[in-house]
């Protein structure tokens, strides 16, 4: 357990949790398994639940007192209460319809929420071995092997935007709308990948901007939007507010759904 709250001390246990429950996915990932469907016709594996298991029992042992919003423990229906001015967001696989696909593209995310804004953030995309990380004291970028060994590190940041940017857009859910907002920006290319890779394309200054016009929850956007703060970008909704989290008794949508917005390098 924590004794004191420290982001660089769980940043680091972020990182570790995160390649112990990359692991186990990979080895579900090599051996096959099979696919359901949640109520929300989304799909879900035995991956999902076995990494979420590991990242979810990892905290609580550590920070008990932080509450945890989780992918899988808000679709079983244990939502969490009160959630304070701290709590966690974990999407222990965003991009599931990629790892059923077996295209690579999907990643472990866990993020801190402090008073609405994403504070710290691992993203984790196992297959190609990058491990992006965001904290107070910037971003990084790690590669891992496929042994959940580190092999270097690394200093990331976002760039200027050249007069021809880079956009990025969602492999399983681009929409028309999505090419029809990026026809108001001088765009060179369009990158299509999936989860929240996308984010850490940004914040190691390959891209430029990405719009996500349909729809996404929380958990899958927090820890990308903290290691893109943290690289020096930004996440802003289409009236151009800085995304939040803890988003409850919504009228218009589910708990912690979020609203459409557009993920920025250094403007």
């Amino acid at each position: 357990m924590l004794s004191q709250f420290n982001h660089s001390a769980l940043l680091q246990i972020f990182e570790t949790t995160a390649i112990a429950a990359g692991l186990e996915i990979l080895r579900i990932y090599e051996e096959g398994c099979d696919v359901a469907l949640k109520d929300d016709k989304s799909p879900v594996t035995a991956a999902d639940h076995a990494a979420e298991a590991m990242i979810v029992d990892a905290l609580r042992r550590l920070t008990p007192d932080i509450p945890i919003v989780a992918e899988e423990e808000i679709s079983g229906g244990h939502v969490p209460g009160d959630l304070g001015e701290r709590f966690y967001l974990v999407d222990p696989l965003d991009g599931t319809r990629e790892f059923v696909n077996r295209n690579g593209d999907f990643t472990v995310n866990i993020a801190l929420i402090e008073n609405g804004a994403p504070v710290l953030g691992i993203v984790y995309a196992p297959v190609r071995g990058w491990l992006f990380t965001g904290g107070p004291e910037g971003a990084g970028e790690v590669t891992v092997d496929h042994n959940g060994t580190i092999v270097s590190r690394k200093a990331i940041s976002c760039r200027v935007a050249p007069v021809q940017m880079i956009a990025v857009a969602s492999r399983s859910h681009r929409t028309p709308e999505t090419d029809d907002y990026l026809k108001d920006f001088n765009i060179a290319d369009c990158v299509s990948v999936g989860s929240s890779i996308k984010f850490g394309l940004l914040a190691r200054g390959e891209a430029d901007i990405y719009p996500r016009l349909s729809r996404t929850m929380e958990w899958d956007t927090a820890a990308g939007d903290a290691v893109l703060r943290a690289a020096g970008g930004i996440t802003l909704t289409l009236d151009g507010k800085p995304l939040t989290y803890g988003r409850r008794n919504q009228a218009e949508d589910a708990d912690f759904a979020n609203p459409s917005f557009v993920a920025r390098g250094k403007l």
